[in-house]
């Protein structure tokens, strides 16, 4: 009887992922941005004994849009989730909103969780953001890095637009729109419209002016590759196909890179499929970097 309590309490644990702890932490600059500590290994600022996920989003975006991702890899490690300045419910500060100060509240993120043993996970946005971190603190405080569908420098570079006469000037969309039209953007796959209305509340939480900020970080295309190439801890970089070059070239060229093209899915490749990307992590994770 005591032996199958005590399998029960271990399939328990694997299976059932602990419940989210909502957390906060001030930054040298006085912001206070939000996490969720997620998984059996969630210690709060403690480090536990095993891996740590670090999810940084994309571009407005709340560190909620990760909840499948969340869901399944809590139940193997701890999983952290932020919400970047600007965005989910973290400050919304009047700066800060460059390179520079997001990879820098990614290290001081890692340091008030007691340095664990960290792969760090940017999507969009977020693989510059991780990049910036890498570029400025290098990667003694990773075990791992993973970009999700974005350029990382490489050559050849993302496409230009189509040359052509210029189109007729249409009325100007108001923010609310243009951000509406965005987030239905980020799907391939149909999203329930009060999951994207959610969403799109969520993304118009940063103001146009810091929106726009976060689309010009002032650092040639060579700053990121530098990043990419600085690091020789393992890195899975996937991608929809208009970075299949990228990948190509990074695979080639990278001796700790694997890469993985995965075409019809939307940007946010994750929520249109999460089995998918969460098996493709979960494979990189226990061959390259392990428990």
């Amino acid at each position: 009887m005591r032996l199958f309590a005590a399998i029960l309490l271990v399939v328990t644990t694997l299976w059932h992922p602990a419940r989210a702890a909502e957390r906060f932490f001030t930054t040298t600059d006085g912001v206070r941005l939000h996490y969720t500590d997620n998984g059996p290994l969630q210690q709060g600022q403690g480090s536990g004994p095993g891996l740590a996920l670090v999810f940084v989003p994309g571009w407005t975006m709340p560190g909620w849009i990760f909840t499948p991702q969340i869901s399944y890899f809590s139940r193997f490690y701890r999983v952290i989730v932020l919400d970047p300045r600007g965005q989910g419910q973290s400050d919304v500060p009047a700066g800060g909103y460059n390179q520079d100060r997001r990879g820098q509240d990614i290290a001081e993120l890692i340091e008030f969780l007691g340095r664990p043993r960290t792969v760090l996970v940017g999507w969009s946005l977020g693989v510059l953001d991780s990049l910036a971190f890498v570029h400025t603190h290098g990667d003694r405080e990773i075990a791992g890095l993973v970009l999700v569908d974005n350029s990382v420098g490489e050559n050849p570079p993302p496409p230009a637009p189509p040359r052509g006469p210029p189109p007729r000037k249409a009325p100007r969309l108001s923010h609310a729109a243009y951000m509406a039209r965005f987030v239905r953007s980020m799907f391939h796959r149909p999203q329930p419209a009060d999951y994207l209305e959610r969403l799109t509340e969520a993304s118009l939480r940063t103001p146009e002016f810091a929106a726009s900020a976060l689309l010009s970080y002032p650092v040639p295309r060579t700053y990121w590759k530098e990043a990419v190439y600085a690091t020789a801890k393992p890195v899975l970089y996937v991608v929809r196909p208009g970075f299949a070059g990228q990948a190509g070239n990074l695979a080639a060229h990278h001796p700790a890179a694997e890469t993985v093209v995965i075409p019809t899915l939307g940007h946010a490749l994750f929520v249109d499929d999460p089995p998918l990307f969460d098996n493709i992590l979960q494979s990189f994770l226990l061959r390259r970097i392990g428990h």
